[in-house]
């Protein structure tokens, strides 16, 4: 079972339920960090503003983060070139807003101020470190080279970011939510959207009916809505996580750059946990995640100390081309659709910055990084990034074909196991649960047709190409896909 501590730590919350009113001036798509920070920023700006999640507030992306608050991403700084500076100035001011409304709300999300660290343990990859860690100092942010960490990690080498922070995610979505609702703004869940149609006003399409809106912000993780191409320039990943008591005390962040093993404490009711991510793969690859939790597990007991996992889970991640998200206006063309999208591992002062820049964008105010993170810029670097992304799926493409021909039939398929399959002239994804049942749906992705895979220790069909994810019944849970996978017996579902 997966499940995270986030969103265990923070139940029993009331359901926000629909019907939703006819009109408002601004309707925001995902009650994520992004969604939730730029509802509530342009709640305080005067318009009505409604927001549709499609789940529950924070049980997505956000709600399955390890939730570094930091403007340390990675080793991205050395390569910004002259960018580097606005990029960070951008992030670090995110973090301080954090903290600033927090403290003056009194949002109570454990936050604490700590510091960030990202380290190598290549002797090989310290050059690189060392000129991430100049360039961030020439970019004006807090950073060092530092010869070791504590704990020790095998590190040989880490650039520290000073006074950085970590919080409870979805505490802090909660409050955000408050926020936004005190300021007249409404919320509902387990709404989807299902359809756009761009106009003055433009009208959204969901599954509880239709809501007609001056300004529409797609804050979904995914863009949900077939325009702008962001299928062809996101690059959809999943790292997996756990929790638990350990030996050793954390008392900062930490990023492995070689191994990508992220280690981080948390303060809980019974005494400090400990967060240990890694295992980075391709959402839908062929892959045993089953079996890269127990490596994950068995790092987490030698490098920390970890003594009994109590929670596990994944994070999803997108990555744009050139490492900079896409927040703006969603396609060329757009005078009233926005979106927020590709943040990579650092969504949390990555979705506030997306949301303080798309309050000064709707309301009309210039903004000094809106170019910046124009979703429609360009560059050699994003074109050859282009190119090697959709290469992917291409393969992905022409592979799973190959194998869902060469796979056993359903009548051979044991319980607790899964394959897709050729039935007939259809392409079937079968899982058989441990009770003997078969659920058994179309294999190919609601969103542009790709075979889905299945992820063993989730019980998910996971889509290799742009990373929609659906249970063993075809519901959809994460995005760009908003139908459901058909069943092979009975009705389409809508």
């Amino acid at each position: 079972m997966t499940r995270s501590l986030w969103l265990d730590t923070t139940q029993g919350t009331a359901r926000r339920e629909p019907p939703l009113p006819a009109t408002a001036d601004v309707v925001v798509l995902g009650a994520g960090i992004a969604g939730l920070t730029t509802a509530y920023l342009l709640a305080e700006a005067g318009r009505s503003v409604l927001v549709l999640e499609a789940g529950e507030i924070g049980g997505g992306v956000t709600g399955h983060t390890t939730a570094k608050v930091t403007a340390q991403h990675e080793l991205i700084y050395h390569r910004l070139g002259p960018a580097a500076a606005r990029y960070g100035g951008s992030q670090l001011a995110a973090l301080e807003w954090i903290a600033a409304t927090a403290a003056a709300k009194g949002i109570d999300c454990d936050l604490e101020r700590t510091d960030s660290h990202v380290h190598t343990t290549d002797p090989g990859q310290l050059p690189t470190l060392r000129a991430e860690a100049a360039a961030a100092v020439a970019a004006g942010l807090p950073a060092e080279f530092v010869a070791g960490i504590e704990p020790p990690l095998g590190a040989v080498g880490a650039v520290r970011f000073r006074d950085q922070a970590q919080f409870h995610p979805r505490k802090w979505l909660l409050g955000l939510a408050a926020l936004t609702e005190a300021a007249d703004g409404r919320i509902i869940e387990g709404v989807r959207a299902t359809g756009l149609q761009e106009g003055s006003p433009s009208i959204v399409r969901t599954t509880a009916g239709a809501v007609r809106a001056a300004e529409v912000v797609v804050a979904t993780h995914y863009p949900v809505f077939d325009r702008g191409l962001f299928f062809a320039r996101l690059e959809p990943t999943r790292d997996l996580v756990v929790a638990g008591p350990a030996t050793r005390t954390v008392t900062g962040t930490y990023l492995d750059a070689r191994t990508h093993h992220s280690v981080r404490g948390v303060p809980t009711p019974d005494g400090q946990q400990v967060i240990v991510g890694g295992e980075h793969y391709r959402v839908g690859d062929h892959v045993d995640v089953t079996a890269r939790f127990a490596r994950l597990e068995a790092w987490a007991r030698e490098h920390v100390g970890m003594t009994e996992v109590r929670y596990r889970w994944s994070a999803h991640d997108l990555s744009t081309v050139d490492s900079v998200p896409y927040v703006g206006r969603y396609h060329p063309r757009a005078r009233h659709l926005w979106v927020a999208t590709g943040f990579g591992q650092w969504g949390m002062t990555g979705g506030t910055a997306a949301g303080l820049l798309l309050r000064d964008l709707v309301v009309g105010n210039d903004n000094e990084y809106q170019d910046l993170y124009d979703p429609n810029r360009f560059s050699l670097r994003a074109a050859a990034g282009l190119v090697t992304a959709n290469a992917t799926v291409a393969k992905f493409l022409a592979g799973d074909h190959l194998r869902a021909l060469n796979a056993a039939g359903l009548g051979d398929l044991p319980p607790g196991e899964a394959t897709v399959t050729r039935q007939g002239t259809s392409m079937v994804a079968a899982y058989r649960d441990e009770s003997g049942a078969l659920h058994a749906v179309r294999a190919h992705c609601t969103h542009l047709g790709c075979l889905v895979a299945f992820n063993n220790a989730e019980r998910t069909w996971d889509c290799p190409c742009h990373g929609s994810r659906f249970d063993v019944d075809g519901q959809v849970i994460q995005g760009p896909a908003v139908h459901p996978l058909r069943p092979v017996n009975g009705k389409e579902q809508r």
